[in-house]
C-alpha cells in the first residue's frame, strides 16, 4: 500500500510511515511513564504532601507556558541545511532519555524540603527537552500527509504505534517494581527507567534515521514565520483552534486522571495490589484501544473530522459508566476493555483534528506553522494537568490523604476514587462536547480548504525549485 498525495504523483510508502511512527513509541513511552508515575513516585513512595506535589506541579505548568509555545514559534523560524525540526528532534532526545532516568533519584535521605526542589527542579528540566523532541516530530505529520485521506491510512500506524508506547508505559515498569503505591521501592523505579530509556533512544534512532522527512516547499516559510508573541496571538485568532482547545482540555484530562488514580482504584475498591495486575489492567485499555483503531479511521474518514471527534467523545461517557458500578475483577476487565472503545476515537481524533486545524491556518497566513500550533498545544495539555492534580488533592484531601496513609480506607475512599475514574472524566468530556459543536470545519468546508491548498502547494514547490535554478 503506498499513501498517495491527492492529484499528485508524490507517494509516501508504507514502510516511511512505519518508520515515522517509531518517533511515537519513544516519545509516549517517555512521557507517560513520567504521567503515570511521577505523581505516586512522589506522594506515595517519597510521601511528600499532597500540597506540595500540586504546587510543584502548578509551577511547571508556568513555565511550560512560555516553554512550549517558545519552542514552537523557534522551531517554525529555524532554517538548517538539515531542516526545521531535525536539528531540534536530534538535540532533544538524549537530554530526554537521560532526565528521565534522574526523574526517580532525589536525595535518599533528604528532607522534604530538598526533595521538593530536586522534584521541581527535575520535572521542569524534563518537560524542556521533551516538548524538543516532542513537538517538533509531531509537527511533522500535518507536513508529510497531506490531505485526510492520506492522514487517515497514517494515523492508523501513528496510533497503533503511540498505543503500544502506551502499553510499554503501562508494563515495563511492573517488572521492575512490586508495588506502585508504597514507600521504600525508589531503587525499583530507577531501574525501570533506565529500561525505558534504552528503549526510547532506539526507537528514536530508528525514527530519525529512517522516518524523519521534510517537504521542500516548506523550506522558505521561516523567512516569514511570525515571532514568539505574534505566532502565539495568531494562534489564538483561529477560531477552529480556540473552540478545539477546551475538547483538547477535556481530552488530555482524562488521559492524565485516569492512568494516575487506576492503581489506587484497584487496590482499595478491588483489592488489587500488584504492581504487574495493575499495569495488565491499564493496559486492557489500550490493547483494546488496538483492536477499535481501525473501526475509528472509518469512521473519521467517513463522516469528517468534527463529526467523527463528537461521536468519539460521546462513546467515551458510556464506557466510562460501568467504572460507578464494578466491584469484582470479571467486571472490572469488562469495564476496562469497553472504555478502550472510546479512547481508540479520542486518540485517532488529536492529529487529524490539528492537522485540519493547521490546514486551515496555512489557507488564512499562506505559510506552515505546525510547531507553533503543537507549542501552544502542549501548552493547553499542561493547563490540563493542573486540573487533574487539583482534581486529586480536593478528593484525596477529603478522604484523609492530605498526606498518603493506606491505613485510612472508609467508604468514603471508595467513593472518591469512582468520582475520579469515572465522574469527574465524563463532566470534562461534556464539556468538550459542548464547545466542540461550534467548530465550524465540516467535512465539506475542509474538502474545499484542500483543493486550495493543494494549488497554493504546487505554487510553494514552483517557487523553491525555481530559486535552485
Amino acid at each position: 500500500m503506498n499513501i498517495e498525495k491527492s492529484n499528485s504523483s508524490e507517494k509516501i510508502s508504507k514502510k516511511t510511515v512505519i518508520f515515522y511512527s517509531f518517533a511515537g513509541i519513544s516519545d509516549t513511552m517517555s512521557y507517560q511513564m513520567f504521567t503515570f508515575y511521577i505523581f505516586n513516585f512522589y506522594f506515595a513512595v517519597k510521601l511528600l504532601p499532597l500540597e506540595w506535589v500540586t504546587i510543584g506541579f502548578i509551577i511547571w505548568t508556568i513555565w511550560n507556558a512560555i516553554n512550549d509555545p517558545l519552542l514552537g514559534a523557534l522551531s517554525d523560524r529555524t532554517s538548517t541545511k538539515w531542516g526545521r525540526r531535525k536539528p531540534y528532534i536530534i538535540c532533544g532526545i538524549i537530554p530526554t532519555c537521560i532526565l528521565l532516568i534522574l526523574l526517580w533519584t532525589p536525595p535518599l535521605t533528604g528532607s522534604s524540603i530538598s526533595i521538593f526542589i530536586y522534584f521541581l527542579i527535575i520535572i521542569n528540566l524534563f518537560d524542556t527537552f521533551y516538548t524538543m523532541y516532542s513537538l517538533n516530530q509531531t509537527s511533522l505529520f500535518p507536513e508529510m500527509f497531506q490531505n485526510l485521506e492520506q492522514r487517515t491510512k497514517a494515523n492508523n500506524y501513528v496510533q497503533i504505534f503511540n498505543i503500544i508506547g502506551l502499553l510499554f508505559a503501562a508494563i515495563l515498569p511492573s517488572l521492575f517494581v512490586s508495588e506502585y503505591v508504597e514507600p521504600g521501592h525508589e531503587t525499583e523505579y530507577i531501574n525501570a527507567s533506565i529500561f525505558m530509556a534504552i528503549l526510547a533512544v532506539i526507537f528514536a534512532f530508528i525514527f530519525i534515521m529512517f522516518g524523519l522527512k521534510e517537504r521542500k516547499e516548506y523550506s522558505k516559510d521561516p523567512e516569514t514565520a511570525p515571532s514568539f508573541f505574534n505566532s502565539v496571538k495568531f494562534t489564538f485568532k483561529n477560531k477552529p483552534f480556540r473552540i478545539y482547545v477546551i475538547t483538547n482540555l477535556a481530552v488530555w484530562y482524562i488521559f492524565g486522571l485516569i492512568p494516575i488514580i487506576n492503581p489506587y482504584f484497584l487496590r482499595y475498591n478491588l483489592n488489587i495490589s500488584d504492581a504487574l495486575i495493575q499495569s495488565l489492567f491499564l493496559a486492557l485499555i489500550f490493547v483494546s484501544a488496538i483492536i477499535f483503531m481501525v473501526l475509528w479511521s472509518k469512521i473519521f474518514a467517513h463522516k469528517g473530522v468534527k463529526n467523527g471527534e463528537l461521536i468519539a467523545l460521546g462513546s467515551v461517557i458510556i464506557t466510562l459508566i460501568p467504572f460507578l458500578i464494578i466491584w469484582d475483577i470479571i467486571g472490572a476487565i469488562f469495564a476496562y476493555i469497553i472504555v478502550g472503545f472510546g479512547f481508540a476515537g479520542i486518540m485517532f481524533g488529536r492529529d487529524v483534528m490539528m492537522s485540519t486545524i493547521i490546514d486551515y491556518d496555512e489557507l488564512e497566513t499562506g505559510i506552515r506553522r505546525e510547531a507553533a500550533y503543537y507549542g501552544v498545544n502542549a501548552l493547553i495539555i499542561r493547563l490540563s494537568t493542573i486540573a487533574v492534580y487539583l482534581s486529586i488533592a480536593l478528593v484525596f484531601g477529603n478522604i484523609g490523604w492530605k498526606i498518603y496513609d493506606p491505613t485510612i480506607v472508609t467508604e468514603w475512599t471508595h467513593l472518591g476514587l469512582r468520582i475520579l475514574i469515572c465522574v469527574l472524566p465524563s463532566v470534562a468530556i461534556g464539556l468538550g462536547i459542548l464547545s466542540l459543536r461550534r467548530f465550524p470545519i465540516t467535512k465539506e468546508k475542509y474538502a474545499e480548504i484542500k483543493n486550495k491548498l493543494e494549488a497554493m502547494h504546487k505554487e510553494k514547490k514552483e517557487k523553491v525549485t525555481a530559486n535552485k535554478r
